[in-house]
């Protein structure tokens, strides 16, 4: 399998289409060619004039930890070219930002999820790109969450930066699948081309899009693993809560919950009560931890881990929206007062709940604090949002 990264730079006839012309790369850590050398280093040791850089959030170095912590400007000092930050002063390209290259490559590694801003970025660069008149180049990579589909879409009005368009949590597409349904979406009149990768399978059970032979290099600092990209379009939500993602140990955004004043493994049978179909793809371990900050720092926590993984994994019946939606049903069944919202600044959002932010709605969270309300009505809404998904992108789909 070839990434696009590494199509581009064994194409003649693509590199020439760069010969002499002004080179933007939008990267991060996880922006490698096989051969792990980074996207940056590779082009310009293949002659192309690569003028400036530009990093997502977390930083192109990925060395930024938490939501909401920016990256500044620099210049790289092995180069002399400018690093432009899409998270810090300004999370759209700025009209010098966007005078530096004639041609913008993206390659930025995806997790398949609507909140994952990367998703975002990509969506500003193609509008800001359109208003000057630049062409935008995706090297494409491969959806580690594979080609599955789920969770509600967001409704008109809630867009934010952690939702760019009506889509569900669980996306489908890689990044140059997500171009080509962005320009339709907005009507975008922009030079675009899709460096698509050759011999990506998202359907074999080699990986499911992400094959055995390919490393993992962390995107950003919390995507540790394959794991954590398979459930992460439910343990996000868990941002949204005073529940405990992991952050702060070595396996975040992996567990359904952690939590010092919550019995973990009362929560998981009246889980199995409650919908026992939506455990299925994956095992699911109580376990204990204590982390070394963010949430509950320094208090042992009682959790329920999450392996969609191994002989466990099940990659069509795995549902790891449902799943955590679930775990939230059923802890608030058990503690009716559990302060379970956590109301803060949310990717730059100040009057909605994270909750909401995150699922591009209320309806997550309402369901949620239903008495009355069962696995069977969420369903019914959700299972309508994802067949309209999948009708409306599967002409986009390159693989």
């Amino acid at each position: 399998m070839m990434n696009g990264i590494d199509r581009l730079l064994a194409d003649p006839e693509l590199l020439a289409r760069l010969k002499d012309r002004r080179v933007a790369l939008v990267a991060h850590p996880g922006s490698v060619t096989a051969d792990l050398t980074h996207s940056l280093d590779a082009l310009i040791a293949a002659g192309v004039q690569v003028n400036s850089a530009f990093g997502p959030q977390h930083g192109l170095k990925g060395d930024k930890q938490d939501n909401m912590v920016e990256t500044a400007d620099e210049m790289d000092p092995r180069y002399g070219i400018p690093i432009f930050s899409l998270y810090g002063e300004v999370r759209r390209p700025t009209g010098r930002m966007m005078s530096s290259a004639d041609v913008f490559l993206f390659d930025l590694q995806d997790l398949g999820c609507r909140i994952y801003t990367f998703v975002t970025t990509l969506l500003y660069l193609l509008e800001e790109a359109a208003k000057a008149g630049k062409e935008v180049w995706v090297l494409d990579r491969p959806n580690p969450a594979g080609r599955p589909v789920e969770g509600l879409m967001l409704l008109r009005g809630q867009e934010s930066f952690v939702g760019a368009a009506p889509m569900p949590m669980r996306h489908g597409l890689t990044m140059g699948e997500m171009g080509h349904w962005f320009i339709a979406h907005f009507g975008l009149d922009v030079a675009y081309t899709v460096v698509a990768m050759e011999g990506w399978r998202p359907d074999d059970a080699d990986g499911f899009g992400w094959p055995a032979s390919r490393l993992w290099i962390n995107p950003s600092p919390n995507a540790a693993n394959l794991n954590m990209a398979r459930a992460y379009a439910g343990t996000v939500m868990l941002e949204g809560t005073t529940l405990s993602e992991g952050r702060g140990t070595t396996r975040p955004l992996e567990v359904l919950f952690g939590a010092p004043d919550i019995d973990a493994g009362a929560v998981l049978k009246v889980m199995n009560t409650l919908a026992p179909e939506w455990l299925a793809g994956c095992a699911i371990r109580e376990c204990w931890f204590e982390p070394t900050f963010h949430k509950h720092q320094g208090m042992l926590c009682n959790a329920l881990m999450i392996h969609a993984e191994g002989s466990f994994y099940n990659h069509d019946s795995f549902k790891p929206w449902r799943l955590q939606a679930l775990a939230f049903k059923a802890i608030r069944m058990l503690y009716p007062d559990y302060p379970l919202w956590r109301d803060f600044p949310y990717e730059y959002e100040v009057t909605r709940l994270a909750i909401d932010v995150i699922n591009g709605g209320p309806g997550l969270r309402e369901w949620v604090d239903d008495p009355a309300a069962r696995p069977a009505d969420l369903d019914t809404v959700t299972s309508h949002d994802e067949a309209a998904w999948i009708a409306e992108v599967r002409h986009h789909l390159l693989y």
